[in-house]
């Protein structure tokens, strides 16, 4: 049988919390007929600004044919294009539309719901201290990892 110890697992508890995080946000964007990763597309822009397709796709962390689908139905809608980049025409960037602003608005609501349930019964204290350790969390595994030679 398969042995590990998840209850001291700093990884095991992240990826617990981020999938729920994310089931709380899809039931919540349901009943507007946007998806996680509609919703995480259009989060992406709004932080970064104009991103190629491969750099979004790297950021979503998913295949660029996956994220293909996703742009596809997005464009249908007008919330985004897709503009031949300058240096490389090959290359496509998108572009967020007007039409996005009204969905943006619904997401980022449900968004801070989630949010609000999400630190329920955590102080203020708590909440910046757990930020705090992410971030730790998040920088120590973005340093290149030492490996021990072996003698």
């Amino acid at each position: 049988m398969l042995q590990y110890d998840f209850e001291e697992s700093i990884g095991y508890w992240l990826i617990v919390g981020a999938q729920a995080f994310q089931r709380a946000l899809n039931e919540e964007l349901a009943p507007h007929g946007v998806t996680f990763r509609q919703a995480q597309v259009l989060g992406w822009l709004a932080l970064e600004g104009e991103l190629a397709q491969n750099e979004l796709a790297a950021k979503m962390m998913i295949e660029p044919p996956t994220l293909v689908g996703i742009l596809d139905r997005m464009e249908r809608d007008g919330w985004i294009s897709r503009v031949a980049c300058p240096a490389d025409r090959r290359k496509k960037r998108i572009v967020v539309n007007r039409a996005a602003e009204r969905v943006w608005e619904k997401i980022a609501a449900c968004g801070k719901r989630v949010r609000s349930r999400a630190v329920q019964g955590l102080t203020k204290e708590e909440i910046e201290t757990l930020k705090r350790l992410v971030r730790r969390v998040e920088h120590n595994l973005s340093e290149p990892a030492l490996v021990e030679k072996s003698a």
